[in-house]
């Protein structure tokens, strides 16, 4: 097994943790001071040096092994305002770049969030998984959470469910519900299953609402939970798996409705004149002759 570290380096817990690929240097110590931490069977402590390579290493008693060459790495983030969704940006503007150096492999965002907005987004250095989450036939549903600052009208929400017409093509249809309604601002949420750029707040603007704050909370099954601006986290195999599933299942979904509406359309006469018995040129279609129907 080839991995990032020498097998004889000492290096400080918090640092060994980092870049095995289990947290920021800031969080291992926290759970170093929770105690979730030990050190062959022994309580961790801030400071200590370890060998990744020979000291049995757990966290919440499950063995922490050393990161491998090439392993595939999913993670959740809560993007915070101000940052962009890129990895170096030529007018010297924060990134999320800037918020990943402890995870221990070059990780590249998966669709994207505007500057101004903020919420879940997925990193990966897997390009296979990251075009399916971002490919329209996938269809991986977003869940948003819009705070807008006019009262938001009936027709308003249902042009936003049915769809509207941004960049020049409709979107697809939504589920939009209001939350909260208060003098000056309507919170709404929103779940679209598209990844056009800026569409929500288009979306918005389309039907004369003013986007105030934005905040995604769902990819999927993935959700924001109790992250903070800023910080990350490792994706859970069953999250993984979830991910996947449903991409693959939309795909499916799509392709057979594409076969469906790509079906010639009967003439509705024909259909109707295909279904009909027979007729008897002596009679009528049910063998009468003319003038002798019989009568019970």
């Amino acid at each position: 097994m080839v991995s990032t570290m020498a097998a004889q380096d000492l290096i400080r817990i918090h640092k060994a943790l980092s870049e095995m690929g289990v947290s920021s240097r800031r969080k291992a110590e926290e759970y170093i001071q929770q105690g979730r931490v030990k050190v062959n069977g022994h309580p961790a402590v801030i400071g200590m040096k370890v060998n990744p390579a020979k000291d049995i290493i757990t966290l919440d008693d499950e063995r922490i092994t050393v990161f491998e060459e090439g392993r595939k790495v999913y993670y959740a983030m809560y993007k915070p305002r101000g940052y962009v969704t890129t990895l170096s940006d030529e007018l010297d503007r924060k990134t999320v770049a800037d918020l990943t150096k402890d995870i221990p492999v070059r990780v590249y965002p998966v669709g994207r969030l505007d500057k101004l907005s903020e919420g879940l987004l997925l990193l990966t250095n897997d390009g296979e998984f990251a075009n399916m989450m971002m490919h329209p036939s996938h269809q991986v549903s977003k869940v948003y959470r819009v705070t807008v600052a006019e009262a938001v009208k009936e027709d308003q929400l249902i042009a936003l469910a049915e769809g509207v017409e941004i960049d020049g093509k409709r979107t697809l249809p939504a589920n939009v519900k209001v939350i909260t309604k208060e003098e000056g601002r309507t919170v709404m949420e929103m779940v679209i299953r598209e990844g056009r750029n800026r569409q929500i707040r288009k979306m918005c603007e389309a039907v004369g609402l003013t986007v105030k704050r934005l905040r995604r909370t769902m990819i999927g099954p993935v959700k924001l939970s109790m992250l903070k601006p800023g910080e990350f986290r490792e994706l859970t195999k069953g999250e993984i798996s979830a991910l996947k599933t449903m991409a693959t299942k939309n795909l499916v979904r799509d392709e057979q409705q594409k076969k469906r509406e790509s079906r010639p359309k009967r003439d509705l006469k024909q259909k109707t004149a295909a279904n009909r018995p027979p007729r008897n040129n002596k009679g009528d279609s049910y063998g009468n002759s003319k003038g002798n129907h019989k009568r019970y």
